[in-house]
């Protein structure tokens, strides 16, 4: 094992790659025939926002490092102008699965079931009289047409906006020869039109898109002009953003500019209909400095994730997941004081199977109990509405002592973060934003209340954000305790938070970017330890992630020495599992079903002595070295038994289960010969949903 070398770049996959692949994950779910259709359409929309998030930061990313150098990034030694060039091949590989998904499979099923995108050719008289009227009184007063000319150029393209180029000919009201336009479609617009079910030959679920009605009475619009051809185009511009700590004195005022300025980044993707003439597309590509490499043209609306709309507006439960109740357990249900029945012992909530209402009035009875003196929280991200932000709030008002560390720098949820640090500010709660240069990522409550004379601490520490909507749909765990040593433990991290000075040494939580990866990594090697003395040894870690080569290089060598080790990683995966004599004895699933997997939860056998922890942390460089992230252990032996079980009925599913092989690829699961068919989604929504 000495001689070996675990840094061969054969031995890992690129990380743009393999979370390519996760995204066709997704995409497959839509062509599932055992999910239901409505279902099917919101996975095409996920894949599509995903993939508009890919392009804003990571081929953006790849783009600012080309411009830089081409040397290696990665430790698969990958440059990044040979991860743009595979990458230009797959990504054109998946947006071409994406639209034959939509037109020869969803929108065929669709129309099956009585919901109809009726094409321009296919409007009855009465349809597109009504539709002209629509264009007048709604979409007309809202458009602002622009003809180019050397002295009006293509003006400023908001990212991701839907627009039209326009090929035209004639004189304008000056005399002068036009020959192209832009039109722009505000954001205000809706991207889909329900028809009138009145209309003759019209259903209940009849839509139009709004680029369709654009398009067919563009002549409206440049009167005395004559159009050629009108054809749709969107810019994906990198979203991502640098801010220099050692200069910003206000980053609150730096993050406003800096989200002004990234609606109009460099642009990375330029998509327009698949009938647009290369004359054009040309034009726009040297227009946005892109090569034809960066050009992707659809034969459908260019943002797909539009679409997802029609799913809000169709009542038709046979076409969605059934609806569940999220379970509460039984301990919280006899009780009408949370503080104590957390002080009889741990809870344990796994989300969406259990409700995250527990969390909810944990918090809310903070603010109102006159027991209480502080309540202190981390927020990484929170819906605008939070029952959690209204109860810190009244918290503050209450003079209670109220400290918030609100990420700013979380991606794509900047804006509203500011927005929510002013709210809880104007009601008296202090307010911090994190450390600069690391992204506070742990998820921590901490609540201080006077007992019989003394201060006790009651803390709920997660794996998910605080985001009442999203525990509807995210998997992840939630852990209310009373435990002295792990509230000192968290008092300790939010002491550092605030004051940036060191904590003494933490009883029970480990944490980055400090501890944290060196307790991966022990925990790593003494299993391999256990197995080379012959012992049987054992970890399943369920991560969104695993990228950090150090803890790669790690799990190759607990492998090498025999420890059976499981992983399942939801998304991207750079470890490659079944290389001979490196990796023989890992395997790697994902699973991608009706609720996002988002758990981090690592179980370590430890010659019997059983260990489990859950953690906000995935296994990945920015994780371990640039956030603040905790890991903490599940102590109580029932809780640590069921989350145990969890774990094991992940490795059974065999339905939305998906294996890794060597070279990076995935295969499907299935049932085998007389084996029954398992969902571990399905099992846990049985078992805990409804009651607990």
């Amino acid at each position: 094992m000495d001689t070996l070398n675990l840094k061969l770049p054969d031995y890992y996959v690129n990380r743009e790659l393999s979370q390519l692949e996760f995204n066709m994950r997704v995409l497959q779910q839509a062509r599932d025939e055992t999910v239901p259709l409505l279902e099917r359409l919101k996975f095409l929309c996920i894949s599509s926002t995903n993939l508009d998030e890919f392009f804003e930061i990571r081929v953006s990313g790849l783009k600012q490092r080309l411009a830089i150098s081409s040397a290696p990034i990665g430790p698969e030694s990958m440059s990044p102008a040979e991860v743009l060039r595979i990458l230009a091949d797959r990504t054109n590989q998946l947006v071409s699965e994406q639209y034959r998904v939509l037109n020869d499979e969803l929108i065929p099923q669709l129309a099956g079931a009585g919901i109809r995108f009726i094409r321009r050719d296919e409007w009855s008289d009465e349809q597109r009289r009504w539709l002209e009227n629509y264009f007048h009184t709604e979409v007309v007063s809202v458009l602002s047409p622009t003809t180019l000319d050397p002295t009006r150029p293509i003006p400023r393209i908001l990212n991701k906006s839907l627009n039209f180029i326009v090929s035209l000919h004639g004189q304008d009201a000056f005399g002068r020869q036009r020959h192209r336009a832009i039109v722009h479609a505000p954001r205000s617009l809706p991207r889909v039109i329900q028809l009138p079910a009145n209309l003759p030959g019209t259903g209940g679920a009849d839509f139009v898109f709004l680029s369709s009605i654009i398009h067919t009475f563009a002549d409206k619009l440049f009167a005395g002009l004559t159009i050629d051809g009108c054809f749709q185009f969107r810019v994906t511009r990198n979203s991502d953003f640098y801010l220099d700590h050692e200069e910003v004195d206000d980053l609150i005022r730096a993050l406003e500019g800096e989200l002004f300025e990234s609606r109009y980044g460099a642009a990375v993707r330029l998509e327009t209909a698949h009938n647009c003439p290369d004359e054009l597309a040309e034009y726009l590509l040297e227009h946005f400095k892109l090569g034809r490499e960066d050009l992707y043209q659809v034969d459908g609306p260019v943002n797909l994730e539009r679409l997802l709309a029609v799913y809000d507006l169709i009542d038709a439960p046979q076409l969605k997941y059934p609806p569940f109740t999220p379970g509460i357990p039984k301990v919280l249900i006899k009780t009408s004081h949370i503080f104590d029945t957390i002080a009889q012992g741990d809870i344990l909530l796994h989300h969406p199977y259990q409700s995250f209402t527990p969390v909810m009035d944990f918090l809310y009875r903070a603010a109102v109990d006159p027991d209480v003196l502080a309540i202190k929280q981390t927020l990484y991200r929170t819906s605008p509405d939070s029952p959690l932000v209204d109860s810190l709030v009244q918290a503050a008002k209450a003079g209670k002592e109220v400290m918030v560390v609100i990420e700013l720098r979380a991606r794509f949820d900047e804006a509203a973060n500011i927005e929510l640090a002013n709210r809880l500010q104007e009601a008296g709660a202090h307010v911090v934003y994190g450390v600069a240069g690391y992204k506070t990522h742990c998820k921590m409550v901490l609540v201080v209340r006077r007992e019989g004379g003394r201060l006790r601490r009651y803390i709920h520490l997660g794996t998910g954000n605080y985001h009442p909507k999203t525990t509807r749909v995210y998997s992840d765990y939630g852990l209310l305790t009373a435990n002295e040593q792990l509230g000192e433990d968290v008092h300790e991290v939010f002491m550092q938070i605030t004051s940036l000075t060191k904590t003494s040494n933490l009883n029970l939580l480990y944490q980055s970017p400090f501890t944290l990866r060196d307790k991966l990594i022990e925990l790593i090697r003494r299993e391999a330890s256990h197995a080379a003395a012959g012992r049987k040894a054992r970890i399943v870690a369920k991560v969104n992630a695993l990228v950090e080569p150090s803890v790669i290089r790690a799990l190759y060598k607990a492998s090498m020495e025999g420890v059976s080790i499981d992983l399942v990683v939801r998304g991207i995966c750079c470890l490659r599992p079944g290389i001979p004599e490196i990796s023989e004895n890992i395997r790697v699933r994902s699973i991608v079903g009706r609720f996002l997997e988002h758990p981090r939860c690592y179980y370590f056998r430890n010659d019997g002595a059983e260990e489990v922890f859950c953690s906000s942390a995935d296994w990945m460089d920015r994780n371990l070295y640039r956030r603040i992230e905790i890991m903490f252990p599940i102590l109580d032996g029932k809780l640590k038994q069921r989350l145990i079980r969890d774990l094991k009925i992940n490795l059974e599913d065999n339905t939305q289960a998906w294996e890794m092989r060597a070279d990076g690829t995935y295969r499907r699961c299935q049932p085998q010969a007389g084996d029954a068919a398992v969902s571990a989604q399905t099992v846990l929504l049985r078992e805990l949903s409804e009651s607990s």
